[in-house]
């Protein structure tokens, strides 16, 4: 029986040492190759790590551990219950006190200097990153938040596509706009299309508290799409639904399947007997024809045109302007470069470059 095991990769030649800041799976959770596991982190880089193949992920280390490069982070077994190797003593090393010594990352030591946080203040037991550095302030510095009706929608980003986001959904006008939450500091008590920054994401559980019950995501993701995976994961932990969002100027047939997060742009179609799944995207002046299915986490980009029947995996982003045939499969995790034309079924994990004709591999 196979046992593959997962291990801190290298980040930075001259850092041997990384923190463990996010697990997305659970122990003995099954998962197909590609899936992110977890998000390391050390004072200049974060990474993504994930499944090399098919299994069981059975955990070894816990989050918030610190770990240095070769470390093993889990095993990827054949099933749930396989037996594990006996685990060296010094496999996961505990944060411990660095005498006379903060260890911070980078963006964390300047999250803290933006808060006006001391850095002799701050604990010195572990390796402190911006999500930690988030924690301290909010448990210093709380702010007052009003109640919320739970029919508010919070959106999540502050960029262009969060600007799309809040302006479909005061068009829609089912959910009066709450607020925005951003982790970039320098928005905090700022105004975006009029709708006030709240701040970062540690005010999620004081959101969730006060009644705020829906939220959108703002995050386009369009270059990492992980990035807006984690997002709408962290919106579900923290108990908030996601409404789908479909622009009064799209067409969405009333045969159309729409799962929960989904988000219709202005302009796009959506043809009978449809079905998009949760957490994907048409985009702006998108065709999705009659009888598709757009899995989750999926985008369908500006002026992308997808023939009846075509069907897209989950976690794949078709460019602007790609053209298909009918009938084609297109798999997980693939990449279509815009204005591609695709005559034939893309594997899983397939880039097709921006203009090529794809008549399969």
């Amino acid at each position: 029986m196979s046992q593959i095991p997962i291990i801190v990769p290298l980040l930075n030649a001259n850092e041997p040492e990384a923190r463990l800041v996010d697990v997305h799976v659970k122990d003995g959770q099954q998962v197909n190759p590609g899936a992110i596991l977890f998000t390391i982190e050390t004072t200049k880089a974060a990474s993504d790590v994930e499944a090399p193949a098919a299994g069981f992920v059975r955990m070894v280390a816990a989050e918030g551990d610190t770990l240095s490069v070769g470390d093993l982070l889990a095993y990827l077994t054949d099933t749930a219950d396989q037996a594990l190797p006996p685990r060296p003593q010094d496999t996961v090393k505990p944060a411990v006190s660095t005498p006379g010594g903060l260890r911070i990352t980078n963006p964390a030591r300047a999250l803290a200097e933006e808060l006006g946080l001391e850095l002799d203040s701050l604990p010195t037991d572990r390796l402190l990153t911006e999500a930690a550095i988030r924690e301290i302030a909010a448990s210093l510095f709380p702010i007052a938040l009003p109640d919320f009706d739970s029919g508010h929608l919070l959106i999540y980003g502050a960029g262009g596509h969060a600007k799309a986001v809040m302006e479909m959904a005061q068009a829609i006008g089912a959910h009066p706009i709450a607020g925005i939450l951003d982790d970039n500091p320098a928005l905090k008590g700022k105004t975006v299309l009029g709708i006030p920054v709240l701040g970062g994401r540690e005010l999620l559980p004081a959101l969730r508290a006060k009644g705020l019950a829906l939220a959108a995501n703002g995050v386009g993701g369009i270059l990492d799409i992980a990035v807006r995976v984690r997002l709408f994961e962290r919106l579900s932990s923290a108990g908030f639904d996601l409404p789908s969002l479909a622009h009064p100027r799209a067409t969405v047939e009333p045969s159309t399947l729409l799962g929960e997060g989904v988000q219709v742009f202005a302009n796009a179609y959506v043809g009978s007997s449809v079905v998009l799944h949760p957490r994907c995207m048409v985009n702006t002046g998108a065709i999705v024809s009659h009888d598709c299915e757009i899995g989750e986490y999926t985008h369908i980009a500006p002026g992308a045109m997808l023939a009846g029947h075509v069907h897209v995996g989950a976690r794949s982003l078709v460019g602007m302007g790609v053209t298909t045939a009918i009938g084609i499969k297109i798999g997980d995790g693939v990449r279509i470069g815009n204005g591609a034309v695709v005559y034939a079924d893309v594997p899983d994990k397939t880039i097709v470059p921006a203009g090529q004709v794809w008549a399969g591999s």
